[in-house]
C-alpha cells in the first residue's frame, strides 16, 4: 500500500480510503459491529461516498483498534468532572509524529523556522493530552532557546513575547482560548508579525464567546491582523488549520464531508450546515471514518468551518442507533 502521505490526487484519496475502510472493517471489531448494526456488509462497498463513519461517542466505551497490540501511547480527551472521556488507543505512535509534522510543515514550514511558545493550562497539567504531546515534539524540532511551555506565568511570557518582537523572530504562540484572553486582557502586545493560534476551548473557565468576538479581542490585545486556529481531536491523528476566519484547511490525507442532521447516513444537501465527518487516514491502527459531534460547513474552496456542536433535539431518527 502506498503511503498516505504520498496523496496528491482525488482517485488517491479514493483509493486510500477504500483500502482503509476494508481492512479495518476487518481488524477493528467495534467498527465492524458497527457495520453490522446498521446493516452494512464490506463488501458492498465499493465507493468512499458509501462509507459509513464511526460516532465518535463509541471512543469512550470501546477500544476502537485494529487487533489487539499493545498501546505505545494513549491520549484521553479533557472532559467536564465527572463526564465519560475518550480514550484512543495509539499502537505506533511514530504514524502521529509524521501526520502531525508532515500537516504542520504542510500550511506553516519547517518548525525550524519558529520560535514556538505553548500556553496550554488546563492540557498541559494532566496526562494522555494528544495536543501536548503535538506541541511538545514541535517545540523539540523548532530548537529555539527561547521557546517552551508556559502555564500562569503570564508576566514571564509577555516578556518573552516582546524580546521575540523586538529580535523580529518568527514565532508561534499556541494557546487555549480561556488563556490567551487572559494573556491579551492583562497585557497590551504589539507584535503584528505574531502567529497567534488557538486551539478552542474555555473549558468551564470562562464564559463562551462567538468566534468571531473572540478573534477580535485576540487581534486587539496581541497586535495581529488575524488569529490561526487548529482542529484536531482526541480520536484523530490528524489536525486542519485555519490561518484566520475560522476556515479550516485538511492536509491531503484528512477529508470533512458533511452529512444531514436528521439522518446521519445521508450527505447534507449541498450549500447546507451538517454534522461533520472526517476522514483521517492516518487512523491507520484505529479507524479513518469518524462521525463527530461539530455542525459546519464546507465551502467551494475546499475550506471549512466550524459552527458549533450539535443540537441532539435535531439529530433524531436513524441516529437513535447509538
Amino acid at each position: 500500500m502506498r503511503s498516505i502521505f504520498s496523496i496528491s490526487t482525488a482517485a488517491d484519496f479514493e483509493r486510500q480510503s477504500l483500502d482503509a475502510f476494508h481492512r479495518q472493517a476487518q481488524a477493528c471489531e467495534p467498527y465492524g459491529r458497527y457495520l453490522s448494526y446498521i446493516g452494512v456488509r464490506a463488501g458492498d462497498v465499493d465507493s468512499a461516498a458509501q462509507i459509513p463513519f464511526l460516532p465518535v461517542e463509541l471512543f469512550k466505551t470501546e477500544r476502537v483498534t485494529c487487533g489487539d497490540a499493545a498501546a505505545q501511547a494513549t491520549f484521553v480527551s479533557s472532559g467536564t468532572t465527572g463526564a465519560e472521556t475518550s480514550r484512543h488507543y495509539v499502537s505506533d505512535v511514530r504514524l502521529y509524529e509524521e501526520s502531525f509534522l508532515r500537516g504542520f510543515e504542510h500550511f506553516y514550514g519547517a518548525p525550524q523556522k519558529y520560535c514556538i511558545l505553548a500556553l496550554l493550562p488546563g492540557y498541559a497539567e494532566r496526562q494522555g493530552s494528544s495536543l501536548v504531546y503535538m506541541v511538545e515534539r514541535l517545540v523539540k524540532e523548532s530548537a529555539h532557546p527561547q521557546g517552551g511551555f508556559f502555564l500562569h506565568n503570564h508576566g514571564e511570557l509577555a516578556a518573552r513575547l516582546e524580546l521575540l518582537q523586538r529580535r523580529q523572530q518568527p514565532t508561534i504562540l499556541i494557546g487555549v482560548s480561556f488563556a490567551l484572553l487572559d494573556l491579551a486582557e492583562r497585557y497590551s502586545l504589539r507584535f503584528p508579525n505574531l502567529i497567534v493560534m488557538e486551539t478552542g476551548g474555555m473549558k468551564g473557565r470562562r464564559r463562551e464567546l462567538p468566534r468571531e468576538e473572540l478573534h477580535r479581542i485576540l487581534c486587539a490585545g496581541f497586535g495581529v491582523e488575524a488569529v490561526h486556529s487548529e482542529y484536531g481531536m482526541t480520536e484523530l491523528l490528524s489536525q486542519a488549520y485555519s490561518s484566520g476566519g475560522g476556515r479550516f484547511f485538511a492536509p491531503p490525507w484528512m477529508r470533512i464531508t458533511l452529512r444531514d442532521l436528521h439522518c446521519p447516513f445521508s450527505p447534507a444537501a449541498a450549500g447546507d450546515s451538517g454534522g461533520v465527518n472526517v476522514t483521517d487516514l492516518a487512523n491507520q491502527n484505529s479507524c479513518s471514518f469518524i462521525e463527530t459531534q461539530d455542525l459546519g460547513r464546507v465551502n467551494a474552496d475546499g475550506s471549512f468551518e466550524v459552527l458549533g456542536r450539535i443540537d441532539h433535539s435535531l439529530a433524531r431518527g436513524c441516529n437513535m442507533l447509538v
